[in-house]
């Protein structure tokens, strides 16, 4: 009998120190029993283990940098919380583990986070990156962010011309750094022949990929008037893009350039494309980001980065956040500090 009762005060004991040493994280606070709860009703009762990290359905092809090695909160770990997004995630990339999630699979429009989607089917069926693309009126008369026009209604450059030849390359730096609407859709309309054609290929490929809460519309991530809620991702399939997308170390170098000039090929039209990455020289471990906005979208958010030994890959991804660069600093500290790696 004392044995019986000296071990039930210690289960009570030990209950106490989970709840109280902050090893539980969340967006919403939620207590330790809840979450287990809803954790098993998510993802059934492996949903709940490892230190509350859950298994990703999806790990990228390129495992060459860390192979082997398991995340796991820390003990004592600090609770992380990102209010101000709407929906928010981190992903390991090597070991294909989600460590923090809120709303991660509710689906809702990305913006131009689109891009990298885009960019990645471009990287998969374009052999030759310097293969001529002719600029077409429809790419040019886009909405939005474009070449020679940083911000959407602010135009301060050379503007793409209707029969303008520009590589494949150099649209890709236009899509990427400053999120160039006409140059995604010139690169859309290169391989699908129309934008609805290239959408096709898109949701394809993104079965292929299992991006579960997907659905594209466009190259470029606008919203066609009358059918914005046919276009939606997840932060949680955004982060499985990225993942994807370190298979193209090239796309990566592009997002981490800060200026570029971009010529046309017979040598008459230049363009100025600038980085829209605010991170670009402030974090010495960023592999890259991608910006995104729209009204209906909100400011959004995905990037890359390492631990500072560089072995450790982290994907965080921000939807409909209006901090979301503070926020972003807020998820890698956090993962760098709150996660080892075994």
């Amino acid at each position: 009998m004392k044995k019986l009762i000296i071990f039930s005060i210690a289960i009570v004991v030990a209950y106490l120190l989970v709840i109280g040493n902050g090893t539980y994280f969340s967006a919403r606070g939620e207590t330790l029993f809840n979450f287990f709860k809803n954790e098993r009703e998510r993802f059934g009762d492996e949903g709940s283990k490892a230190n509350q990290i859950k298994i990703f359905p999806f790990v990228t092809e390129d495992r060459s940098l860390t192979v082997g090695f398991d995340p796991e909160l820390k003990p004592y770990a600090p609770r992380l919380s990102i209010a101000s997004a709407h929906a928010s995630i981190i992903l390991d990339v090597d070991s294909g583990k989600i460590l923090y999630a809120h709303n991660a699979d509710e689906e809702r429009q990305i913006a131009s986070l689109t891009k990298l989607f885009t960019a990645t089917i471009v990287m998969e069926r374009v052999k030759n990156l310097d293969e001529p693309v002719i600029i077409d009126e429809e790419a040019i008369y886009a909405e939005g962010t474009r070449v020679g026009c940083p911000r959407s209604g602010f135009c301060n450059g050379e503007r793409l011309k209707p029969g303008e030849r520009l590589t494949v390359r150099d649209l890709l730096k236009a899509a990427l750094m400053n999120s160039a609407n006409d140059a995604a859709i010139a690169l859309g309309k290169h391989l699908g022949k129309t934008q609805a054609g290239f959408a096709t290929i898109m949701n394809v490929r993104a079965k292929e990929l299992g991006l579960l809460h997907s659905h594209f519309c466009t190259p470029s991530g606008l919203e066609p008037e009358g059918r914005e809620s046919e276009c939606y991702s997840s932060a949680e399939d955004v982060a499985k893009i990225a993942a994807h997308a370190l298979q193209f170390p090239a796309l990566w170098e592009i997002m981490r350039l800060d200026k570029q000039t971009i010529v046309s090929l017979d040598g008459k039209y230049q363009h100025e494309i600038s980085n829209t990455d605010q991170l670009l020289g402030q974090f010495s471990n960023l592999i890259g980001t991608k910006t995104g906005f729209t009204p209906l979208a909100g400011y959004s958010l995905l990037a890359v980065a390492t631990d500072n030994s560089q072995n450790h890959r982290v994907v965080a991804v921000l939807l409909d956040d209006p901090y979301r660069w503070q926020s972003i600093r807020s998820m890698f500290d956090w993962s760098f500090e709150a996660i080892d790696w075994k």
